[in-house]
């Protein structure tokens, strides 16, 4: 049976670029990849037919060999330039020659072949927090229940540390390498389960593990400045691994509770100020809080709701930056309620008093522009 076009096998056309080319492999072999389709050699042939297409066109100088000769500038060397390829047999290689695309996927090496380092898992703690703490820092404590070293072994599985040894199976490696079908991989070796060690007399409190859950407490300094999804590390205090093991971090997680006063957003400070329509008309000094104490807000004559005022550097220092964020004041004009009949006269006489030109421009704006749209 004759090879299809490489380029048609990809699916791109032949003045594809190289992104191009490795995008159209990449969804190509995660598709017909063998660990996602198992027992099926349809699948596991579009795979390979897939590797070569990319093995060829990836590279410069055999794309142009084959942009000038097409297969022929590869026959005899096992279906891939240099006789290194599928022919060959030697997959581990070829797989390689992919890590800048799937990584560890296929070979499993890290780092020149060595094994990743194996660690306890990372915990999450939520803390919620008042504006204030989170805004000036805050000293906490965090309780938590979470596998731990045990005790009476010292974390090693085996109160003899002679007892624990290593994995015969791996050689302390922690992984074994598997060939399924055309191609290896590493798998956690299934006698020591990743920990690389073996247990011969294991610790009757842990069971050989090397951990056992404990309930723990540790204060947590909280910088001042952190907001809402902000995390503060704590390394080496997550889940412990085992016998061997580096412990995973324990990550706290900053939740700022609603104010009943103001809103954060970012650096910067929100809050409503509430005033009469007589202040708002004839302007008033009005004493407002601030996170560190209280200020005169000054409210000039004429007010109208809604205006904005600025209080500079009376906001909140974020964490991660230097400059102080503003505390903003949006000023609510308030309708008189519950009048008595005086009050009411008072005010229909202060009505009839006013121009209503001179007194409310906006008022007269807008119903002069209605008038003129009418007529």
């Amino acid at each position: 049976m004759a090879k299809r076009d490489y380029y048609e096998v990809l699916g791109v056309a032949k003045g594809a670029s190289e992104d191009e080319i490795k995008k159209a492999y990449r969804k190509l072999a995660m598709k017909y990849h063998p660990d996602r389709n198992p027992d099926d050699s349809s699948a596991e042939a579009k795979f390979k037919e897939a590797s070569e297409a990319y093995e060829i066109l990836s590279d410069a100088d055999k794309r142009s060999a084959y942009d000038r000769m097409g297969h022929a500038a590869f026959d005899g060397m096992g279906g891939m330039g240099g006789g290194g390829g599928f022919g060959g047999g030697n997959f581990q290689d070829m797989f390689g020659q992919f890590g800048d695309i799937f990584g560890d996927m296929f070979s499993g090496r890290q780092g020149g072949g060595q094994s990743r380092q194996r660690r306890g898992a990372d915990l999450r703690y939520v803390m919620e927090l008042t504006l204030e703490e989170a805004v000036k820092g805050v000293k906490k404590n965090v309780t938590f229940t979470a596998p731990a070293p045990c005790t009476a072994c010292d974390g090693k599985g085996a109160k003899d540390p002679k007892d624990v040894q290593t994995c015969g199976t791996c050689h302390g490696a922690g992984q074994v390498r598997m060939q399924q079908g055309f191609f290896s991989v590493n798998q956690t070796c299934p006698t020591c389960h990743g920990r690389g060690k073996t247990v011969k007399n294991p610790c009757n409190v842990c069971h050989g593990s090397g951990v056992k859950d404990k309930s723990r407490t540790l204060e947590v300094s909280i910088p001042a400045g952190v907001d809402n999804s902000d995390r503060v590390r704590l390394t080496g205090e997550g889940e412990a691994g085992g016998a061997g093991v580096q412990p995973g971090d324990l990550y706290v997680e900053i939740v700022v509770k609603e104010h009943k006063v103001f809103q954060r957003d970012g650096a910067d400070l929100y809050m409503e100020v509430p005033i009469s329509f007589t202040d708002a008309a004839l302007g008033k000094d009005v004493e407002i809080p601030t996170l560190d104490g209280r200020v005169n807000l000054k409210i000039p004559e004429g007010t109208q709701t809604g205006r904005l005022f600025r209080l500079r550097g009376k906001g909140v220092k974020p964490v991660r930056t230097t400059m102080t964020g503003d505390l903003l004041c949006r000023v609510t004009v308030e309708t008189p309620v519950n009048l008595n009949n005086h009050q009411k006269e008072l005010l229909r006489e202060l009505q009839g008093s006013m121009d209503n030109g001179a007194q409310s421009p906006n008022k007269k704006s807008f119903f002069d522009r209605i008038g003129e749209f009418f007529s």
